[in-house]
């Protein structure tokens, strides 16, 4: 596979980015298990002005019941069986019947977080003196909401499930990483790598070497690495282990249109999403510390070679976000702090951002826009996130991000009716390189956030609350 090479980042990179974001330390957390002695690489963000922040946050993000966990598809099952045999993967070869690559949404979505979110087209309620939504949206599906309390201000085909490509490896951070101390090392062996689909986006793994899990999630976060993915995978008893707990977490977060199939989002049989979903893994995983960190990290240093278990050289890796850390001719975007971009060439690109302006903290997410610009996931992106803070508190709210089962009383097996039958399968592709990022990711954001506690407010709403100490700002991007 030819890696994308990830240019030099424009001199406004760091320009604008909130100062609450550290660096990903290397060190062991308080109160965790201590991981097996290893050299511990210094591998931190270059981050600009120090900071600290106060944040009330919801602790999304539930440990998943086994209970609840989805049986294996066929194509996971056998994706499984190809990855415990040490098979070389063979990009799948399947019809693709999928409702997913019409040019129309269904009919009848879901309505998990309001009625109004199962309806195709765009929905948006302006107020007097509302901006008008941008004139230049071409994705099939996006999505705008108020990440403290959930309210989504406008969306469009929120709920049409589509291939997420990177984006779910959002999922698979939030499902995953608690799991392991940063510190652990693990060697790689052969059968780790085995059943990544060609063409898939690395990091550069190196079977042989021994890695901290610090080292595998910079290469998840930064570099989108499916090489990283299966490893961490490996170390959780496997993909299909990986893929069911991903799963019933799902579940768990109330994203009903989500199947997962591929622990790092490249195109498999049956295997979607949607921006609405995709939204609630960005809101779930930035209420952990380590997922705030490694997904705002511009740049790190990456184990290159290695003696007796030990590195003794290293290359720098940069996030593939251009919305974080910036590219010719598209500056970075004021207040950004991350999520995930992703590419495959079935997905197209997609994307979800967070970013913070004045106090008021947002999401986007981006599906799937026409090519019809360069860099056009990202644009569009920007173009929704500066509509979302011009109007703020001039638009009434068409929806909710709702909160996980385990914190909603409300909420039942059955939310659904508003639940939709899951489109067939949509066809397979090998992951290629991409306008717009890593063929299968990226990365950028991490919010500030330093407490952890459930408000269930009116109605069981998701709420969090936040004050950013902010650095000076530069022009306005």
């Amino acid at each position: 596979m030819i890696q994308d090479q990830t240019p030099k980042a424009s001199r406004n990179q760091e320009t604008g980015r909130p100062s609450f974001i550290r660096p990903v330390s290397p060190g062991a957390r308080p109160g965790r298990r201590p991981g097996a002695a290893s050299e511990i690489q210094d591998t931190s963000a270059v981050v600009s002005g120090p900071g600290t922040c106060t944040f009330s946050s919801v602790p999304a993000s539930i440990a998943p019941s086994r209970k609840k966990s989805a049986p294996l598809s066929a194509s996971a099952a056998a994706l499984a069986l190809s990855c415990a045999l040490g098979l070389t993967a063979v990009t799948p070869a399947f019809a693709d019947t999928g409702k997913h690559d019409a040019d129309k949404p269904p009919a009848k979505m879901s309505t998990v977080g309001g009625e109004l979110l199962g309806r195709p087209g765009t929905q948006v309620r302006l107020a007097a003196g509302a901006p008008a939504l941008p004139k230049k949206l071409s994705a099939k599906s996006w999505i705008v909401s108020d990440a403290e309390s959930g309210d989504v201000l406008a969306a469009h085909n929120a709920h049409w499930q589509l291939p997420p490509a990177s984006t779910l490896k959002m999922l698979f951070a939030d499902t995953v990483l608690p799991k392991f101390p940063r510190t652990t090392t693990h060697k790689v062996v052969p059968s780790d790598l085995a059943g990544m689909g060609a063409g898939s986006s690395k990091v550069g793994i190196k079977e042989g070497y021994t890695y901290t899990v610090h080292d595998l999630w910079l290469g998840v976060f930064l570099r989108s690495g499916n090489d990283a993915v299966h490893v961490l995978s490996a170390m959780n008893d496997g993909v299909a282990e990986t893929v069911k707990e991903m799963q019933a977490h799902a579940e768990e977060l109330r994203a009903d249109d989500t199947h997962v199939v591929s622990p790092d989002g490249y195109d498999m049989p049956g295997q979607h999403s949607s921006a609405y979903d995709l939204s609630l893994f960005a809101r779930s995983g930035l209420q952990k510390k380590d997922f705030r960190e490694y997904c705002s990290t511009p740049r790190a240093e990456f184990p290159k070679k290695q003696k007796e278990g030990k590195t003794t050289e290293r290359f720098q890796i940069q996030n593939t976000d251009k919305l974080l850390t910036g590219y010719p001719g598209l500056p970075a975007y004021q207040g950004l702090a991350g999520v995930k971009n992703g590419y495959t060439s079935h997905a197209g690109n997609t994307y979800t951002g967070v970013a913070e302006r004045d106090g008021k903290v947002l999401l986007v997410t981006v599906m799937a826009p026409k090519p019809d610009e360069s860099h056009a996931v990202y644009r569009e992106a920007a173009r929704l996130l500066d509509w979302g803070f011009r109007a703020d508190g001039k638009v009434t709210p068409v929806g909710h991000l709702v909160p996980p089962r385990g914190a909603d009383p409300s909420a039942s097996a059955s939310d659904g009716a508003a639940k939709s039958t899951p489109n067939p399968a949509r066809g397979a592709a090998q992951a290629s390189a991409a306008d717009d990022g890593d063929r299968s990711g990226g990365i950028g954001i991490a919010l500030g956030i330093t407490g952890g506690v459930l408000a269930l407010v009116a109605g069981a709403v998701f709420v969090v609350r936040r004050k950013w100490p902010l650095e000076a700002r530069g022009p306005k991007s």
